[in-house]
């Protein structure tokens, strides 16, 4: 039962530590560049 519940808190610690690691570090954030397209609209 402790070896179990010792591995829950290793596992909690080693997510936290790889979650914090993610948020510093990957930098996911799109490249952003101005469009522009003529759109054609039907008046009616």
């Amino acid at each position: 039962m402790w070896r179990m519940l010792r591995g829950l808190i290793y596992l909690a610690i080693l997510g936290t530590i790889a979650l914090a690691g993610y948020a510093f570090l990957g930098d996911l954030s799109p490249e952003r560049a101005e469009m522009r397209r003529s759109v054609v609209l039907d008046g009616r």
